[in-house]
C-alpha cells in the first residue's frame, strides 16, 4: 500500500464528484445518502475547484457503486461526461480543426482535471489510443477505466458528430467481469487481460474535421488552459502550496508563521491571501488531520492512541472529540462502518 501523501495529494478536480452525483440523480436513486456517507464537503464540492485526493474519492466510488448496485457504474458516468465537465481544455477539443488535434490537445491538458491517467496516440494509422495509467490504484481501477474509456468515447463523438461505439475495439487489461454484457455494447469488439486499455479507431476518423472548429475560439481556451496549467506546475493557489506542504510534514505542525518563512511572506501577508482564497491556516489543518485520520483508519490496522498520536494530538479523547466534530461519529464507529472498504496493510 502506498504511503499516506500518496492519497492524500491532489488527485481529481470536484467535477469527477459532480458527475457520480448526477449519475444517480439521473437513475433515480437517493443521492443524499451518498453526500452523508462519504462525509464530504458537498457544499464546497459545488462551489470550488480544489481537487479531492484519493482517500476521499474511494470513499465516494465505493459509496456510490454500493448505492447504485452497478460495478460497471464508471461506464455509466462517462458517458454522460459532457464536454464541459473537460473545462476549458474540452472547448480548446471541439473547436480544433481537426479530431487529431483535438485528441491531442486534450492529451496535453489532462492534468488541468485529474493526475491519475492520461490517453496517447500509439499509433496514427489506423489510430489506437492508449492510456497511461500514473497513479490508479487497484481499489478503484475497475470504476476509472470505465469512466476514462467512456469519457473518451463521448468526446470524440461530440468532436465528431458521429456514433463510434459500433467502430471502435477496446483492449481491456483485467479479466472479463461478470457484468460484461452490461457494457459490452460501448465497443464492437473487446480484448481482455492486455498489456494496457487501448482504444482501437476507426482509419482515417482523426483527420475528419471538428464539428466546432472555430480558429479564434480555440485560441481563447488555449490560453486558459495555458494559464491554468502554468498556476498549476507552480503549484495552485496559496491555500493549495499551503496544504502541499503541511501534507509533507510530520507532527509537530509547523506554526502560521515559520510556513509564511518557507513562502518568503510575512505572516500577516499569508494570512491576507489566505483569506481571499476564503480559508485560514487552521481550517487547512484542520482538513489535513481529518483526511489523515480517515485514511488511517481504512487503511491500516494502527490504534486510536497510535492516530491520534501520528496527527498530534496529546490525547486519545481529544481526538475521538475533534473526529466527532469531523465526522459526525466516533473514529471506531468510522472504521466498523468502512471496514468492507478497507485495504489491509501493515500497522
Amino acid at each position: 500500500m502506498p504511503s499516506a501523501p500518496y492519497w492524500l495529494g491532489p488527485a481529481v478536480h470536484p467535477v469527477y464528484a459532480r458527475l457520480v452525483y448526477a449519475e444517480l440523480l439521473r437513475q433515480g436513486l437517493n443521492a443524499t445518502q451518498l453526500q452523508t456517507d462519504s462525509a464530504l464537503d458537498w457544499q464546497r464540492l459545488l462551489h470550488d475547484n480544489h481537487f479531492l485526493n484519493l482517500n476521499q474519492l474511494q470513499t465516494l466510488l465505493l459509496q456510490a457503486v454500493a448505492l447504485s448496485g452497478q460495478p460497471w457504474l464508471g461506464f455509466a458516468v462517462g458517458m454522460h461526461t459532457d464536454v464541459s465537465a473537460h473545462g476549458p481544455a474540452g472547448y480548446a477539443a471541439v473547436t480544433a480543426s481537426t479530431l487529431k488535434e483535438g485528441i491531442l490537445l486534450s492529451e496535453r491538458y489532462a492534468s488541468l482535471r485529474q493526475h491519475l491517467a492520461r490517453f496517447r496516440l500509439e499509433s496514427v494509422e489506423p489510430p489506437v489510443l492508449v492510456l497511461d495509467e500514473l497513479k490508479v490504484p487497484d481499489t478503484l481501477r475497475e470504476y476509472l477505466l470505465g469512466h476514462f474509456v467512456t469519457g473518451m468515447l463521448r468526446l470524440l463523438e461530440t468532436l465528431g458528430g458521429q456514433p463510434l461505439q459500433q467502430l471502435i475495439g477496446i483492449d481491456w487489461p483485467l479479466a472479463r467481469p461478470d457484468w460484461w454484457t452490461e457494457v459490452e455494447g460501448y465497443a464492437a469488439r473487446w480484448r481482455f487481460g492486455s498489456d494496457a486499455l487501448r482504444i482501437h479507431l476507426p482509419q482515417g476518423l482523426l483527420q475528419q474535421p471538428c464539428l466546432g472548429a472555430d480558429a479564434d475560439a480555440c485560441a481563447q481556451a488555449l490560453r486558459d488552459c495555458e494559464h491554468q496549467l502554468d498556476r498549476q506546475q507552480r503549484c495552485g493557489s496559496m491555500s493549495e502550496r499551503i496544504k502541499l506542504r503541511l501534507l509533507r510534514c510530520e507532527p509537530p505542525y509547523p506554526t502560521l508563521a515559520e510556513l509564511a518563512a518557507q513562502e518568503n511572506l510575512s505572516a500577516r501577508t499569508l494570512i491576507r491571501h489566505l483569506h481571499s482564497e476564503g480559508t485560514r491556516y487552521q481550517v487547512l489543518l484542520d482538513d489535513l488531520r481529518s483526511e489523515q485520520a480517515t485514511w488511517l483508519l481504512l487503511h491500516s490496522e494502527l490504534s486510536m492512541e497510535r492516530i491520534a498520536e501520528r496527527l498530534g494530538y496529546q490525547d486519545t479523547s481529544n481526538f475521538s472529540r475533534t473526529f466527532r466534530r469531523w465526522h459526525g461519529c466516533a473514529p471506531r464507529d468510522y472504521r466498523l462502518r468502512h471496514q468492507s472498504q478497507q485495504v489491509p496493510t501493515a500497522g
